[in-house]
Parts: structure tokens; C-alpha cells; sequence
């Protein structure tokens, strides 16, 4: 693969960096319930390292290896269906502390949906850079468009379709992306296809059928002034920005509000503490 990559770049190649290793954790979280999850050892790490370092060597691609700036570790955090494995600062001390014999690296961490704000900032101060997010994007766009249809059920003046009813026809009639993850009764099963924390739901938004009903609920929702009451029932951050003025009252705004809300977290993370950056509303 690096070979590919460094042939492709041709002579931009030397623009070219590269995060290494293994410990990748199961795609889109965990099927099981979390009790705990096992933190990269020190020796993992160092063994990594070597094997990789080797390799390159042994493919002719030494300039290539002075351009690896990750490596993958798994700091012990993760997330099941309803649950979430929280950073402990602690437990990850030893993994933390390894990294500065290499000065040229960062870690890099996967399933790190759901973090608090905290524990973003525990990361990175722990040399965990690149912080992995997937889920947690779609699972904010899932809840800001399931409040608009709420809205829109409520409002006495806005006639739009049923969201729910349409996506949990589209989930039904193709099962493939959640019934190997969804295990249970089918009442576990119906929860979890709506609130899961790995939002399989994601799969099914650009189903044609799904897609036409959410341009169906914008249309609605756009024609008529969203009631007030109605935002700070259903997404209530939202709700406080609109009233000083931060947020427009529109749908489309209103769930990239959402979104960008679990964004600004990792951002907060990232940022040098002398950063001068706007803040969001909150109480």
C-alpha cells in the first residue's frame, strides 16, 4: 500500500504522511455489552513500532518511514449499543508516557464517539492527536431530524409526513445493515434500530424512499415559522442559540446545529487553551 501511495505521489511524495498499525476496534462499535475495554500495552506499542520500522526498511522505503506521524493504539475507550467506556486518564498513563521516545509521533484513537468534553481533552493532553469519530455525527443528525418530525407532529399549523414510520419501513425491508448487530426480541430490536449507538440507521438515509420524505418534512417545516416553544422542547441547545441571535429558526440550520455540536467538543480539545474561540450557547 505504501508503495502504491508513494508511486501515485510521484514527486509530491515527499507531502505524503502516514499513520501505522493494528489495533483497530470492531467498525461502527461494539455488538456486545461493555464492562471494560483493555488498553495497548507498552510492549504492544514498542513491538509495532519495530515490526513496521523493519518492514519499510526491507521494502526500500526508509524515506517513507521518516514521514509516519501515527500509530493506532487502543487508549480504553469504546462504545456498545447503550453504553459508553470512558477515558481513564490513569489506566493509560503508562501507554501516554511511551510515546515520547518517539518525538516525530502521535496516537491515534479509534471509537472515541461519546467522549466527554473531559475526557477529549484528557486524550489529546495524553498524546492521542487523531481522534477517531464516526457514529456520534449521524447519531446527532438522527436525533435533530427525529426532533424536527417531533416538531412537526406537534406544530398545528405543519402537515408533514411520518419520518419514523418511512425510515422503519426502509430498515425492515433491508435488513443487511443492522440485523447482524442488532441482536434480541423484536422490541430490543425496533430500539435499537432507532437509538442504537452505533446509529446503523445511518445506512438508510439516501434510501430513495427516506430521502424523499426528508425533503417532504424540510418542505413542510420551511413554509411555516417553527414555534419557538417547540425548538426548546425538542432540541433545547438549539433552542437557547436562536435566542440570542447565534442560530437561525430553520430546519436545515437547526441540524447542523445539532451536529456541530458534537464537533465543537473534539474541536475544544484540539485547541491550544490561548485560542480565542467563539463559544457556543449553553446554561
Amino acid at each position: 500500500m505504501c508503495h502504491a501511495a508513494e508511486a501515485a505521489a510521484g514527486e509530491r511524495r515527499s507531502e505524503l504522511r502516514y499513520v501505522i498499525g493494528t489495533e483497530v476496534p470492531t467498525p461502527g462499535g461494539a455488538h456486545e455489552r461493555l464492562e471494560g475495554v483493555a488498553v495497548t500495552t507498552t510492549a504492544d506499542l514498542t513491538s509495532t513500532l519495530a515490526v513496521h520500522a523493519e518492514r519499510f526498511a526491507a521494502e526500500g522505503l526508509d524515506d517513507a518511514w521518516r514521514r509516519v506521524r501515527g500509530v493506532v493504539v487502543q487508549p480504553g475507550v469504546e462504545f456498545g449499543h447503550a453504553e459508553v467506556v470512558d477515558f481513564d486518564p490513569a489506566g493509560a498513563h503508562a501507554l501516554s508516557q511511551a510515546i515520547l521516545e518517539w518525538p516525530d509521533l502521535v496516537f491515534e484513537a479509534h471509537s472515541t464517539d461519546y467522549q466527554t468534553p473531559a475526557a477529549y481533552r484528557a486524550l489529546v493532553a495524553g498524546h492521542f492527536a487523531i481522534l477517531k469519530v464516526g457514529p456520534a455525527l449521524t447519531f446527532a443528525m438522527r436525533e435533530a431530524l427525529f426532533a424536527l418530525a417531533a416538531i412537526a407532529a406537534e406544530a398545528p399549523c405543519i402537515e408533514a409526513p411520518d419520518l419514523d414510520a418511512v425510515v422503519e419501513r426502509a430498515m425492515l425491508d433491508e435488513p443487511r445493515y443492522w440485523r447482524a448487530y442488532y441482536p434480541g426480541d423484536p422490541a430490543e430490536q425496533r430500539f435499537a434500530r432507532r437509538y442504537s449507538l452505533s446509529d446503523r440507521i445511518r445506512y438508510y438515509w439516501g434510501v430513495p424512499a427516506v430521502a424523499a420524505t426528508l425533503e417532504s418534512l424540510f418542505a413542510a417545516l420551511e413554509a411555516h415559522p417553527l414555534p419557538l416553544p417547540l425548538i426548546s422542547q425538542y432540541l433545547p441547545d438549539a433552542h437557547r442559540a436562536v435566542r440570542v441571535g447565534q442560530l437561525a429558526p430553520e430546519p436545515r440550520a437547526l441540524v447542523r446545529w445539532h451536529i456541530e455540536g458534537v464537533l465543537d467538543a473534539y474541536a475544544r480539545a484540539c485547541q491550544d487553551t490561548a485560542a480565542d474561540a467563539p463559544e457556543r450557547v449553553s446554561l
